[in-house]
């Protein structure tokens, strides 16, 4: 039987996938291959392991003529056309729950960034500058924190939050009960907007949720509010975001992810109340590790045994 091609691109650590030599053709690219070189890479490819930056898009999978299988090495599959894949017949598979722990930690980050000012004190520490008063924060204990979207990482964080003694509310239509008794479920996102010092958001990119954060739940939160995203851009009108902070009806935001990665030209760069970080959710050691891991093993399934692991349809 003839060895299957398999391309690990993205930037991850080669010594992850060295199990796969003695049952694969691989060859590991980082931290990131180009497109050019990818494209020329394409038509012999049979396996595909990805992270963000790649983007199995039409064009791309028309030249990938012997591909059976990408695997998006996280847990976000947006950067794929999957309804393209399926009609093509290329199976599509996460590694679910790989990384959520680096991104709840990610969000928390951002929060105590954004409260302690600690971003924009180290900018001006680095300019010379010693201009304590001009970075007077707030605690986290004692706030309302707002979690929108209740899975895996969502309650993640509310676990990591419990030490800080916040107040947490979540919305999540598909979630009615938890086991943290200090966590409590509201009716609605614009009850959770209105009512939390700190929004955190933890929802996967579909067609409900893409853009639901607008100029209109935006305009329903506090003066003195945070907003977080570690999630997907597209939950955020970037632009009804962009005036929300200008015009200062809200304190400040941390954002973490983009309507467009990587990004360029953005007014958001432009403000100096927002934290900007380039998707560094599942960007640990330790994450990092385990998605590799998983995708190492859910690849040597599919071609040594026909076990499709984690498939994600369109």
């Amino acid at each position: 039987m003839t060895k299957p091609f398999i391309v690990v691109s993205d930037g991850m650590d080669k010594s992850i996938f060295e199990e796969l030599k003695s049952n694969a053709d691989l060859e590991v690219h980082g931290p990131k291959i180009s497109q050019d070189e990818l494209k020329t890479l394409l038509p012999k490819i049979d396996g595909l392991i990805i992270r963000s930056a790649t983007k199995p898009n039409k064009e791309f999978l028309d030249q990938a003529k012997n591909l059976k299988y990408i695997i998006r090495a996280g847990e976000g599959t947006d950067n794929i056309d999957k309804a393209y894949c399926q009609e093509k017949g290329i199976k599509v598979s996460n590694t679910p729950g790989a990384n959520n722990n680096s991104a709840a930690e990610h969000a928390l980050a951002l929060m105590m960034t954004v409260l302690r000012k600690t971003a924009w004190a180290n900018t001006s520490m680095q300019a010379g500058k010693w201009d304590k008063a001009a970075f007077t924060g707030n605690e986290l204990w004692n706030k309302t924190v707002g979690i929108m979207g209740f899975g895996r990482i969502g309650q993640l964080l509310c676990k990591r939050l419990q030490g800080f003694e916040p107040n947490v509310l979540f919305f999540d239509p598909f979630v009615e009960k938890t086991e943290f008794d200090y966590a409590k479920k509201v009716d609605s996102l614009e009850e959770l907007f209105s009512k939390a010092d700190i929004v955190s958001i933890h929802t996967p990119l579909m067609d409900a949720t893409r853009g639901v954060v607008n100029k209109d739940l935006l305009s329903k939160m506090k003066a003195n509010s945070i907003l977080v995203n570690c999630a997907r851009g597209n939950i955020v009108n970037e632009d009804d975001l962009f005036e929300t902070l200008k015009e200062g009806k809200i304190k400040g935001a941390g954002f973490d992810v983009f309507a467009s990665e990587p990004l360029e030209n953005s007014k958001l760069t432009e403000l100096n109340n927002i934290v900007l970080t380039p998707h560094l959710g599942g960007s640990t050691d330790e994450a990092q590790f385990r998605v590799g891991e998983m995708a190492a093993h859910q690849i040597k399934e599919f071609f040594l045994n026909q076990n499709l692991l984690n498939e994600v349809k369109a």
